[in-house]
């Protein structure tokens, strides 16, 4: 509790000039009645400044809400500006197309009676005498009527040509190569079947892929041909034979003369 002393320091600290306590305070001097009818007089101001402070206080509301309005503005601005930045960078990486590698095959070409056969060299090196493919391709050979001892023409072609450079060594120039040798051998000599034995066989001098094995072809420029599967995958899946067999004894008559 307050003494007297204290308390009119405090009021005085606050600036107040005259006041009147609702109940008798201790230790207080006693009130002077001619302050009672004074007092009442400031009483309505002391109440209406709160409200006057309140309507001050509310009305800068309004602008409060300006920055609701000015936030989309930069947002729409971006979105603007950053959509041909991503264009800019995503047309580049569309734009590039992966180098294709060139592709990698040995072929060797024979000839067997009145047919030429283009064969996979399934060790990359030429054949020997005793290479079972070899023995295999000379057991198809005497099962056709064809002879069983082919020549071999020229030098096996390899793919790629070049180790190094930047000339094209891809498909298609792998495929224009194939065809080209087997045109100009096609010149020298009759042709009545073309053996494509193998995928890369297959696939650069027929234009086909391995669904078109046992099956007859005809190539523009290079006539009829005939696609088998290789001699390896033959060795490795011998149920591909019976398949190999069949289709033989249905294009036979095309290299086997017609007295026989």
């Amino acid at each position: 509790m307050l003494n007297e002393s204290r308390r009119r320091a405090y009021l005085t600290a606050m600036q107040v000039v005259s006041w009147l306590p609702r109940t008798e305070l201790p230790f207080a001097a006693p009130s002077r009645p001619e302050l009672l009818v004074l007092d009442e007089v400031p009483v309505a101001p002391v109440i209406a400044q709160p409200v006057a402070k309140a309507k001050v206080v509310v009305a800068p509301s309004a602008p409060a809400e300006r920055p609701k309005i000015e936030v989309p503005r930069p947002s729409v601005t971006v979105r603007a500006a950053s959509k041909p930045v991503v264009e800019a960078d995503v047309a580049p990486v569309v734009a590039k197309a992966a180098p294709v590698p060139p592709p990698r095959f040995a072929l060797q070409l024979l000839r067997a009676g009145r047919c030429l056969v283009l064969v996979e060299l399934p060790t990359g090196g030429a054949f020997q005498s005793r290479d079972p493919a070899y023995l295999l391709l000379k057991d198809m050979l005497r099962a056709a009527g064809l002879p069983d001892s082919p020549q071999i023409i020229g030098e096996p072609i390899r793919w790629p040509l070049l180790r190094r450079g930047n000339v094209d060594q891809g498909p298609d120039a792998a495929r224009e190569f194939v065809q080209g040798f087997l045109m100009a051998r096609l010149e020298d000599a009759e042709c009545a079947c073309l053996w494509l034995i193998g995928l890369p066989a297959v696939r650069f001098a027929g234009e086909v892929n391995a669904e078109s094995f046992n099956r007859e072809l005809e190539i523009e420029g290079l006539g009829c041909a005939w696609a088998l599967p290789g001699l390896e995958l033959l060795m490795d899946e011998p149920h591909r034979k019976a398949d190999v067999w069949q289709a033989m004894r249905r294009l036979m008559a095309r290299w086997k003369p017609i007295n026989e």
